[in-house]
């Protein structure tokens, strides 16, 4: 489904010369790419599967059909100045058109009853989690892969939850953020990151470590994963 207020911002996107994006596959899937000076804080470390937020759990209980996307082949996306103007479109645009308002302030929830409420922006106002799930549309409705454009939750500077999109490249794991236009690699943003969407699923969550606590092994599979390309069509 692709709401109003998506369609209003993917027609802004004509302004930036970004919404004929397409995504193309390497002709055959190789690991990433090596890139000068990269290194494996770059990548943010997944561990074991975990509870999936219960914004999350709302969502898709009462719009299941923004939730059976399936099975999906993880990718990295290579930024090319082309895909970094994309990223840079889709946070800026979503930042300076929805209004901040938290869901007591919007939609005056009954805790008791519900604890977190996740939608998507259509009345032009929205927490968080609302931005974060305008971006992921728009990005995908311009052709970013699902598999490379993951919700994901950490507390923020002040240790209060916060919800945000990651998107992975083969130059590491960046982020689209209501709090900044910035577009930040993971690491730059001093976030302390819980949770995120798994990359072959939607529907799967797992849990981010700590990168100084973290195997190797468990960011190798994310930053050698096969690499597509975004291309006009």
């Amino acid at each position: 489904m692709t709401t109003g207020i998506i369609k209003l911002l993917l027609a802004g996107l004509v302004g930036y010369g970004v919404t004929a994006m397409a995504l193309k596959a390497t002709a055959s899937p190789a690991p990433a790419r090596k890139i000068a000076g990269a290194h494996h804080a770059s990548w943010t470390p997944a561990g074991a599967e975990t509870r999936k937020p219960i914004g999350w759990h709302n969502l898709c209980r009462v719009q299941a059909d923004e939730c059976n996307a399936g099975k999906q082949a993880p990718v990295n996306v290579a930024l090319t100045p082309q895909a970094r103007h994309l990223l840079i479109a889709v946070n800026t645009l979503a930042n300076r058109t929805i209004t901040a308002r938290t869901d007591d302030e919007h939609y005056h929830l009954d805790r008791d009853a519900l604890v977190d409420w996740w939608t998507y922006p259509d009345d032009g106002a929205g927490d968080c989690s609302d931005f974060m799930l305008l971006k992921r549309k728009m990005l995908i409705e311009a052709g970013w892969p699902l598999s490379a454009a993951l919700a994901t939750v950490v507390l923020d500077h002040r240790g209060e939850g916060h919800a945000i999109l990651t998107v992975t490249t083969d130059q590491g794991d960046f982020v689209l953020d209501n709090l900044t236009d910035k577009v930040l690699r993971w690491d730059e943003t001093g976030y302390a990151f819980l949770k995120r969407q798994a990359q072959a699923d939607e529907n799967t969550w797992v849990s981010l470590v700590d990168s100084e606590d973290a195997e190797i092994g468990a960011v190798a599979s994310t930053s050698s994963l096969p690499v597509v390309e975004v291309n006009r069509r």
